[in-house]
């Protein structure tokens, strides 16, 4: 996490951005950079030590000056491995992905648990779909009549709910018969 956030910190600034953009075309000495971003050497100086720094420009003398390239390898590379599927998951550890789902079911539902209204937002209702779907067993056959019963503790508008749970996939429909499925 520590080497994402410095990566990011590094790259988040405009002229090294463009220091990236004109060093993958070709290589420049500070006071080419400097002439091309229209700032002081010094700064230039500033933000190739950063860059130096992770590794993603390498510098080699030519004569007089110092020639600065960028290592397109060691970018891709770096990118690739710091936003690999197991360090972005790593990432994420502590955090609660049922948070906005919570946050939903309070604030459409009463203390007693039934909806106050079905949410017209697509996002907001397939949150509330999600909890009252944990009402179903997974596997069980139902009669329209038990769904109703079910889907009644938490609005009356059973139809509507029955609808956006085979609608949103949520629940299976043949023949007056409705499951869950995994």
């Amino acid at each position: 996490m520590t080497e994402m956030l410095e990566f990011l910190k590094t790259l988040a600034d405009i002229n090294r951005i463009r220091i990236i953009a004109l060093l993958s075309e070709r290589a420049c000495s500070v006071e080419e950079l400097a002439a091309l971003l229209s700032i002081k050497p010094p700064t230039v100086s500033h933000h190739l030590a950063k860059l130096l720094q992770l590794g993603l420009v390498s510098a080699k003398a030519d004569g007089y000056y110092t020639m600065y390239r960028l290592d397109k390898r060691a970018l891709e590379s770096r990118s690739r491995s710091l936003f690999s599927e197991e360090n972005l998951a790593a990432s994420i550890v502590g955090v609660d992905a049922n948070a906005y789902d919570h946050k939903v079911i309070h604030d459409y539902s009463r203390k007693d648990g039934r909806l106050k209204t079905i949410p017209a937002q697509k996002k907001k209702l397939d949150a509330i779909l999600r909890h009252v779907t944990r009402s179903f067993d997974v596997g069980k056959r139902y009669t329209e009549k038990k769904v109703n019963e079910i889907l009644s503790q938490y609005h009356e508008d059973t139809a509507s709910l029955r609808r956006e749970l085979v609608g949103f996939g949520l629940m299976k429909r043949a023949d007056g018969i409705y499951w869950r499925e995994e």
